[in-house]
């Protein structure tokens, strides 16, 4: 039977199961997947049940991942472990853990051991370490992926509900499309890296994998926030997932600029993935993605291999041969590059940023591309070892350096077994609208959980109120999903919690003079109006000033009546600014009258 973080949470706190039973079912797990090269480093089960057994007597059944256990990529300090990189000459024995860590453990998770990963965090395969090839939790012959691999298979065979791992180039992504999970690429800073060996440190997030979304999700609003011991750490308001957004228009690359290598499977689960997503009401809009793909090419081709040099430089000067033959190919090219080199790449990715930039505000809300372009042998890899590499990483490469968040999600199954998984990006700060139509998407395809065989649980209600530290807010016109100023709320944390009509108390007009364009909605006698459509978002109260504080006359908040009776904050317009303008009533809604095409305007 799977066991979600979810499902061990709720059995856990009814007391149909103890944390020292889960840990005991954990270890018996492991004994059966007899993989010697998952862990680098397993816990002994007699400490792990010592901390379980402590864990229920403090009684603490709130803590939010309480008696859940997890294994940590061993490029992440757990105090008293090894910390290898996969490089037996590198590793040292950490007095702390990574803030990440000590989050969870705080929280009631319980650390089972270190997993085995790509040298230095180097690759997308899973196969470049000397502790062996982690084997892939659906096929043995394929690779796992990584780098990250260790943490993707132990998730995958149902060991531990959820794990953490490291994404700089795609190694908390690529493992997951290959594996049947998902893999949580968090925006940059979210999660603290201190206590993390360095791949490219600006670039470098610590990533979650787990069964479903809701478990992903459940782990990151733990381990997320700000932390001052990392320089690189980030002030973002994590918001929280709410109903899926609807009208989101999802960008996909323009027929020839989809690559699958000669891969007519992966091609074919790809269609059949956007086929699903706009059967869920998302927008489809091919774009031109060949600025993604040129900023892809600086990672491995720029400056940024100088970054990944900076953690093995001692090594690479003193004994080489202690890292892998391949890393270290990699590696030593980081040597190379002038400052000039890298000055020339940084004006480079500026101005590709910029593109992207222009990309998500005017033509699409996300992206929704591979997570790999295709799967390989384990033979096949090493027999080719860079460039299929290489090739792994085309819808991954890009997405640090222009600082967007991913969530990897299942997809379909290929004729021949093999997973095929999609990936949606937005830009960073967006994660919770990523896993609000991603979980959706996940369900919706009905397929096993990692290599189990086992169904998904039932999605959890979303909640249509606002909870304790939000305030309702009811929209109406460029504020709507997917409109000009949607940004403007999800940047604030805010999530969408419904969409639904106001009472019969309302006219709407179409107003002048405004950039972008707005509606005002006008509140007049009872039953003489009609009912409006609104979108109802719930924004954190300490967001909710700077909210208010951009709206402009004619504009206001006010008190706007839904259709159940239910009074919630939402946009007015004084009614000084109604005479001149178009009375568009009629239509129900901004959006329909959007609907209408330009001469609407």
């Amino acid at each position: 039977m799977a066991e979600t973080v979810l499902d061990i949470l709720a059995a856990h706190r009814a007391g149909t199961a103890t944390p020292a039973e889960t840990v005991a079912r954990t270890y018996a797990r492991i004994r059966a997947h007899a993989d010697p090269a998952l862990f680098i480093t397993l816990r002994d089960e007699a400490d792990v049940l010592v901390e379980a057994k402590a864990l229920e007597a403090s009684g603490r059944t709130d803590l939010p991942l309480y008696g859940v256990p997890f294994v940590v990529k061993d490029n992440i300090d757990v105090a008293g472990l090894p910390t290898t990189a996969a490089c037996p000459a590198f590793a040292y024995r950490p007095t702390h853990d990574a803030t990440a860590v000590a989050k969870l453990r705080a929280a009631g998770a319980l650390v089972i051991g270190k997993t085995n990963l790509d040298q230095f965090a180097t690759g997308l395969v899973g196969v470049r370490s000397p502790y062996g090839i982690p084997r892939n939790a659906l096929d043995p012959e394929l690779i796992p992926g990584g780098s990250s691999s260790g943490s993707a298979t132990a998730v995958a065979a149902g060991i531990v509900p959820f794990s953490l791992g490291t994404d700089t180039a795609g190694s908390g992504r690529v493992p997951a499309g290959f594996n049947n999970i998902v893999g949580l690429k968090p925006s940059l800073g979210l999660i603290s890296t201190n206590g993390l060996v360095p791949a490219c440190r600006t670039l470098d997030c610590i990533s979650i994998f787990a069964l479903t979304v809701d478990d992903a999700w459940h782990a990151l609003s733990v381990a997320a926030g700000p932390d001052a011991a990392d320089s690189f750490s980030r002030t973002r308001p994590l918001g929280r997932s709410g109903a899926m957004p609807p009208h989101l228009k999802l960008g996909v690359p323009i027929p020839g600029q989809r690559l699958f290598f000669g891969n007519k499977d992966y091609e074919a689960g790809y269609d059949e993935a956007l086929a699903r997503l706009a059967k869920l009401g998302c927008e489809i809009v091919e774009i031109d993605i060949e600025p993604f793909y040129e900023t892809a090419r600086l990672l491995y081709e720029g400056p940024w291999v100088a970054e990944r040099a900076l953690t093995a430089k001692d090594l690479l000067a003193s004994n080489p041969g202690a890292i892998h033959p391949v890393t270290r190919e990699i590696t030593i090219g980081g040597l190379r590059p002038t400052a000039m080199d890298a000055f020339a790449a940084f004006y480079k990715l500026e101005r590709l940023r910029r593109v992207s930039d222009y990309i998500f505000a005017h033509q699409v809300d996300m992206l929704a591309l591979p997570t790999a372009p295709t799967h390989y042998t384990v033979a096949q890899v090493l027999a080719d070892p860079i460039t299929l590499n290489s090739r792994l990483g085309t819808y991954t490469n890009f997405v640090n350096l222009l600082d967007l968040c991913g969530l990897a999600l299942p997809a379909s199954f290929t004729d021949k077994g093999l997973s095929f998984g999609i990936t949606l990006l937005a830009p960073g700060g967006e994660d919770a609208r990523l896993a609000e139509i991603g979980r959706v998407f996940h369900g919706d395809t009905q397929l096993p959980l990692g290599a189990l065989n086992a169904p998904q649980p039932p999605l959890e209600p979303v909640a249509n109120a606002a909870a304790d530290g939000e305030i309702a807010v009811a929209v109406v016109g460029a504020h709507l999903s997917g409109l000009p100023l949607n940004g403007e709320l999800t940047t604030l944390g805010a999530c969408l919690l419904e969409a639904t009509h106001t009472a019969p108390d309302y006219k709407l007009y179409a107003l002048n003079g405004t950039v972008p364009p707005k509606p005002g909605l006008l509140r007049v006698e009872a039953n003489k109006g009609a009912a409006i459509d609104v979108e109802v978002w719930a924004l954190p109260i300490d967001a909710f000033g700077a909210f208010m504080n951009g709206i402009a006359a004619p504009l206001s908040i006010g008190t706007v009546t839904l259709a159940d009776g239910r009074g919630v904050k939402g946009f007015l317009v004084e009614a000084a600014a109604v005479p001149g303008a178009r009375d568009i009533t009629s239509f129900g809604g901004w959006r329909a009258f959007l609907a209408q095409g330009k001469e609407a305007l």
